[in-house]
């Protein structure tokens, strides 16, 4: 399963116009190659009502589903992968839970803002990293500082795993990240709030090119 391309982080706190699922299929009709469902408010039953319409986009289109920090409701909804942060649960722990469980390969990504950290979820059975952020963003209220594409390069040049570039990502960005190593971008806002995020999606993935 490749995890390389286009991740489309959905929203419904910077912009309530669309609903995940919404979002979903505008992304996949601009040529996402991965939906990334990222809901951090509500309870786990509305969080999972609004990932299974998600999952249905994704399961239609033949795009893969990632679940930003909730292993249960990935399995739950079946989807291709989890992406754990920091303060989630450790790549390892996760890693066991899916090892002991039947059914479909799940991947795991982390989200690392360090060389080391990148290092050690390599090595704890994480399939892919989320670097970052690149750029400056404000899509977190706390975001940590800027790393920039020295860092960034540093990281593809170490770790034998995928590397997605996160944090300010735009259109006009994307080959500088792409020209130092990185396999994919993460994008939330440039496409969740741009007025047609079908379009926004759709320029961003012209400039990553044909990838293999």
């Amino acid at each position: 399963m490749s995890i390389r391309g286009l991740h489309v982080l959905t929203d419904f706190n910077f912009q309530r116009r669309f609903s995940h699922a919404q979002l979903a299929e505008l992304s996949v009709k601009g040529g996402a190659d991965v939906i990334q469902f990222r809901e951090k408010t509500g309870t786990p039953r509305t969080r999972l009502a609004m990932l299974q319409d998600v999952a249905t986009v994704c399961q239609a289109s033949g795009v893969h589903l990632i679940v930003n920090d909730y292993i249960d409701l990935a399995l739950e909804v079946r989807a291709d992968g989890v992406h754990l942060g920091q303060e989630d649960m450790p790549v390892e722990t996760a890693r066991t839970i899916l090892d002991l469980r039947d059914g479909p390969t799940c991947l795991i990504g982390a989200t690392c803002t360090t060389l080391a950290q990148a290092r050690i979820a390599a090595d704890s059975g994480a399939d892919y990293i989320g670097f970052g952020p690149v750029f400056p963003t404000t899509s977190k209220s706390n975001p940590a500082s800027v790393k920039g594409l020295g860092a960034l390069a540093d990281v593809c040049d170490t770790v034998s795993i995928p590397v997605i570039a996160v944090g300010g990502i735009t259109a006009a960005r994307v080959r500088s990240v792409m020209d130092v190593g990185a396999q994919g971008v993460a994008v939330m806002s440039a496409i969740t709030t741009a007025s047609e995020p079908d379009v926004a999606a759709a320029r961003i993935r012209e400039e990553m090119g044909v990838l293999n």
